[in-house]
């Protein structure tokens, strides 16, 4: 019987995404594709470091062991390389013991026309171009940032996230961009009862929801799975987003307004496996802290 990747959280995550690859990607830049695909044969079985993303897919990927029987979370590699390339990536997921079969292997190609194909619930890359086009296409994707040191790996999957630009829409953040906080704050009392339009993290917020809310752990404790939103926002702009998760019949655990103070204090109580922004000048600081993933603006095509 053919496996079907429907109802499932299908994680797309590319191979520097999962491991540390830094320093063959250096190689790739400034030695070209030959010297890349020498230093990934010789090293084939050299075990490479674990990446920005692997602690949020380790903690996921454990998910499945508390429903014998019914998957939960799928991963699949999203990765440009070529198979002959990718066997030193192969060894490395055999090494950490992950439980990843499946992988989509472009050789130079675009991958976003096989996130569709694979069901990809959320795209994490380094490549800032694949990660646009992601998003461009409707796919919750983030730019990850390099790991802090001391990331913790907390045994609850704790995930945190911006509000506009990620969970809502970048509508209300547009009009803070281009007419100043009092226009905003303006338009969100005029506009408190009505629910913001969902953004590119909304589905995936929906779905971790329903994990929470349908699953237990064997012994019937609660799902081992925390989330946050931490956002610039404060009042008067806290009612929409308040009535907006009611709308949407979700209750997220942690909610910070921030009103425009440092968010990395509060990530650092947090210790999320991943937090999620739009804004480059957050991320960074953020980064220094807690693993980050930067969601672009969704580019629409010119007519």
């Amino acid at each position: 019987m053919a496996f079907s990747l429907d109802n499932l959280l299908v994680i797309g995550i590319s191979s520097r995404a999962l491991f540390d690859l830094e320093t063959e990607e250096a190689i790739f830049q400034n030695q070209g594709l030959d010297a890349y695909r020498q230093h990934q044969l010789e090293n084939e079985n050299a075990v490479l470091k674990p990446g920005a993303g692997y602690s949020l897919v380790k903690a996921l990927l454990k998910l499945n062991s508390l429903t014998p029987g019914h998957r939960l979370v799928e991963v699949v590699i999203m990765s440009r390389n070529s198979s002959e390339t990718s066997l030193r990536i192969f060894n490395s997921i055999e090494h950490y013991g992950l439980d990843i079969s499946r992988a989509a292997l472009s050789g130079g190609a675009p991958l976003t026309p096989y996130l569709q194909a694979f069901n990809i619930s959320l795209f994490l890359s380094l490549h800032e171009d694949d990660v646009q086009a992601a998003i461009n296409s409707g796919v919750a994707s983030a730019l990850l940032y390099q790991l802090p040191e001391n990331a913790a790996d907390l045994e609850q999957i704790r995930i945190a996230f911006d509000g506009d630009a990620v969970i809502f829409s970048d509508e209300s953040e547009r009009i803070y961009q281009e007419q100043g906080i009092e226009a905003f704050e303006a338009h969100e009392r005029a506009n408190a009862k009505q629910p913001l339009p969902a953004g590119p993290f909304a589905r995936l917020l929906v779905a971790l929801s329903y994990l929470q809310n349908n699953f237990k752990t064997p012994d019937g404790r609660a799902f081992p799975l925390r989330t946050a939103l931490v956002t610039a926002r404060s009042s008067p702009a806290h009612e929409r987003v308040i009535r907006t998760l009611r709308a949407w019949n979700i209750a997220i655990d942690e909610t910070f307004f921030m009103g425009g103070v440092n968010k990395s204090a509060v990530l650092a109580a947090f210790q999320p496996h991943m937090f999620f922004d739009d804004q480059h000048g957050h991320c960074i600081k953020a980064a220094s802290v807690v693993p980050t993933g930067r969601v672009p603006i969704k580019q629409e095509r010119s007519q």
